[in-house]
């Protein structure tokens, strides 16, 4: 049983894949368990160096799974005890030093924008649609949205889109800065693909040690981020990656004020 979530690791590379297309992917509480085993699991890997985060089916994430809620009588305690496990994987991967790419196809409402902003890069197909939608049942903000958001497009315009009954086009995700890339719809996969594999060829470690700075920066004072930055540059210099990749640059620097 996936309950939902579908992992595969292989060659430094872990792809999580929301499976619940009947549903347009929402989480219900296996899946939300499932998340936060996933999660944790790939961050553990230590021969994992980048992560693809996407879904099958018409849509990438309606969030939380509201008519099973509704329809299995859940209680407002269950409701929270589901969204602590969500929240749970979503700080875990945020966390980490693993840069994360999504990859986002038709419609990411509520907590879908939530789980869509865990990851550090989000390439959009040309039909995607992003909506919030959640004072439209009486709901509020969870799943992260309520940090994620607004630190992704700015306040006012988070505001806009939990305070309206809006949605937003590809194109004007793109305008916003809630996603980084558009790209046609057949081309997805393999751009997002090609954007891990970036990663993978590259300074793996360098790049994952980037996102976790920027990622935990926001909850600390500059005096710890400062001294953050300054014990993870150092640890980062005595790599025999950086130390083969400072060399060559500085023998190219050389080479270049001879010329």
């Amino acid at each position: 049983m996936t309950d939902g979530i579908l992992l595969h690791v292989e060659g430094g590379l872990a792809r999580v894949t929301f499976d619940r297309p009947a549903s347009l992917n929402a989480m219900d509480f296996p899946m939300a368990r499932r998340w936060r085993e996933v999660a944790h699991e790939v961050t553990s890997d230590s021969s994992v160096g980048a992560v693809i985060l996407d879904a099958n089916g018409p849509a990438f994430c309606a969030g939380g799974d509201v008519v099973a809620m509704s329809t299995s009588g859940s209680s407002g305690a269950e409701v929270t005890e589901t969204a602590e496990a969500i929240h749970d994987g979503i700080r875990t991967f945020a966390e980490a030093p693993l840069p994360m790419v999504a990859a986002v196809q038709g419609a990411v409402a509520g907590g879908g924008l939530g789980l869509m902003l865990t990851a550090d890069y989000v390439v959009a197909s040309e039909n995607a649609r992003f909506v919030s939608r959640y004072a439209n049942i009486g709901l509020t903000p969870d799943l992260g949205v309520s940090t994620l958001l607004p630190a992704a497009i700015g306040q006012r315009r988070a505001l806009q889109l939990l305070l309206q009954d809006r949605m937003l086009d590809a194109a004007e995700a793109l305008d916003w800065g809630l996603v980084a890339e558009v790209v046609a719809s057949a081309d997805l996969v393999s751009r997002v693909d090609e954007i891990a594999r970036f990663w993978l060829d590259g300074a793996t470690a360098a790049f994952g040690q980037a996102t976790r700075l920027v990622r935990v920066g926001a909850g600390r004072s500059f005096a710890e981020n400062l001294a953050d930055e300054a014990a993870t540059i150092g640890a980062a210099f005595d790599t025999p990656e950086a130390k083969a990749r400072v060399a060559g640059f500085a023998a190219a620097s050389a080479k270049g004020r001879r010329s």
